[in-house]
């Protein structure tokens, strides 16, 4: 049994003390996770990859008790966090009350560059499809989320989720299209109406 899941099983046994033992632990490895997640994310994010550890770590071991039944669930359920968070800065700068469709344009350039889709929009739009398909195969879903969201390797999130690694390669092949095949069937309804 790993540090982490002794510290997982003590929280759940009600150990307060537990709780801070656990941050120094699995720190680093949040915030590798989210710093690669991040580095995907457009120029001008607000959010860095140290403020979204510690708003998924607080949400993971806030106020109400949770319980992980291993290393591999914990770091699913902080993909989790990190995605409604990311998904939540997404939409808040997409309202017009924020600057809405408004771009950052950098001083000296002369004219404002039309560039593709709003990575904001996409952030939404995967969201919104991945709740779909949560719904039909929520392990598909959340080997997504490990990879997407928490940055996870195949293999990473095989052993996460407790899949053989050739399971996860065809699991994330399968995931990957019927998503996009989402997405753009709902971009296509939205653009026809």
């Amino acid at each position: 049994m790993s540090d982490v899941t002794r510290i997982l099983n003590a929280i759940e046994r009600g150990d307060a003390r537990a709780t801070d033992e656990l941050l120094p632990l699995v720190y680093e490895e949040l915030r590798l996770l989210a710093a690669k997640k991040l580095s995907h994310e457009p120029p001008g994010q607000t959010l860095q990859a140290t403020a979204l550890v510690h708003e998924a770590y607080l949400r993971l071991v806030g106020d109400e008790l949770q319980t992980w039944s291993s290393r591999g669930h914990f770091f699913a359920a902080a993909a989790e966090a990190m995605r409604r968070i990311l998904v939540e800065n997404a939409r808040q700068k997409g309202r017009l009350k924020h600057g809405g469709e408004l771009h950052r344009v950098e001083l000296g350039e002369s004219a404002v560059v039309a560039g593709p889709e709003h990575v904001a929009d996409d952030l939404v739009a995967l969201d919104e499809a991945l709740e779909k398909f949560a719904r039909k195969d929520k392990l598909k879903a959340d080997l997504v989320k490990l990879r997407y969201f928490a940055g996870l390797t195949i293999p990473q999130a095989a052993e996460a989720l407790g899949i053989s690694h050739a399971t996860a390669e065809r699991h994330w092949v399968y995931a990957r299209c019927w998503l996009r095949v989402e997405i753009q069937r709902r971009r296509t309804a939205f653009h026809s109406k």
